[in-house]
């Protein structure tokens, strides 16, 4: 991709493997309210909307529509940070973004609401992004392309200038709405590339040196 200028990431499981983290959050938030619902790793699909979709998405799925405000309730009380030791870095990320930024604008586009600037700071990435752009900042999350828009418009750049990395079907989408090439991290959702690694997007953008 000769033109490449900016290059927009997804948060979880990209940045970070973070279902421990993210399952314990929501679990949390359920026994808090007196729910004796429980989402383990095992759950299929219910543990992987836990993953990808925004907070909003997510209670009202499993919770239904008339619990779920009193959800949103209970997690704006509830400080993230206490979950964030269960993030593990992917290997080679903060180097890898170091690198990255040098050459690149770099930014974040993930369906985290307040989480993702205490995420940021906490593993001091911030620095890096030239843009972080939250479920919060938008009319729509993803899959709807409402979040790379903004990105964009916040690098001041052209979608055929960027690459987004995410590794979910809802960025796959978001991506494709808003006609950006798709690279797909660790997982079987299809991109425009595949990657499994930081050391591979490295040589992908030519900078494995």
């Amino acid at each position: 991709m000769k033109d490449l200028k900016g290059i927009i990431f997804d948060c979880d499981g990209v940045l970070f493997e973070s279902r421990q983290a993210n399952l314990a959050y929501y679990n949390t938030i359920f026994a808090e309210m007196g729910e004796t619902l429980v989402i383990s790793a095992d759950d299929g699909p219910r543990a992987q909307l836990c993953h990808t979709a925004c907070s909003h998405d997510v209670f009202v799925e499993l919770l239904g529509p008339q619990k779920a405000q009193h959800a949103l309730e209970c997690a704006a009380g509830l400080d993230y940070r206490r979950f964030i030791p269960y993030m593990q870095p992917e290997p080679g990320m903060a180097q890898t973004l170091d690198r990255l930024s040098r050459r690149f604008s770099l930014a974040l586009a993930t369906n985290r609401g307040t989480s993702a600037e205490p995420i940021l700071e906490h593993f001091d990435l911030r620095h890096h992004f030239s843009a972080v752009v939250t479920s919060r900042d938008v009319p729509r999350p993803k899959p709807s392309p409402d979040m790379l828009h903004l990105a964009l418009q916040r690098l001041g750049l052209a979608g055929e200038q960027v690459l987004y990395i995410g590794d979910s079907d809802l960025d796959r989408q978001a991506a494709r709405e808003a006609k950006i090439l798709f690279a797909a991290y660790k997982t079987d959702v299809r991109g425009d590339l595949v990657l499994e690694s930081f050391s591979g997007l490295l040589d992908w953008v030519g900078d494995a040196g």
